[in-house]
């Protein structure tokens, strides 16, 4: 089956997706946050209640990387969407740690 990589933005989860035929996605190997000593405890607010792409945008700079909480929460936001709930904690990764996964 001939596959072709598609072209999506570096800040975007599915980066590393490939077409099957220009019509499936074949599957899609998720990125690795680096745990750093700057990843932080937080608890989400109320005004976050289901809504990660808000607390991206606060905490860096971009609404599109509402996916890096799951990844680094992945026993804890099992549904990226749903279970980000005010009162749950959470880790934040480091600044420093999604500029890396962006980048690399």
């Amino acid at each position: 089956m001939p596959t072709t990589n598609i072209n999506y933005r570096n800040d975007s989860f599915m980066r590393k997706a490939e077409k099957i035929n220009d019509i499936f996605l074949g599957t899609n190997t998720l990125p690795t946050i680096v745990k750093t000593i700057k990843d932080e405890v937080y608890i989400i607010g109320h005004g976050y209640d289901e809504r990660p792409d808000l607390l991206a945008h606060q905490i860096y700079n971009n609404a599109r990387l509402w996916w890096v909480f799951a990844l680094r929460n992945p026993d804890i936001l099992k549904d990226p969407i749903r279970d980000f709930k005010s009162g749950t904690e959470i880790i934040l990764p480091s600044g420093e740690a999604v500029k890396q996964l962006i980048s690399g």
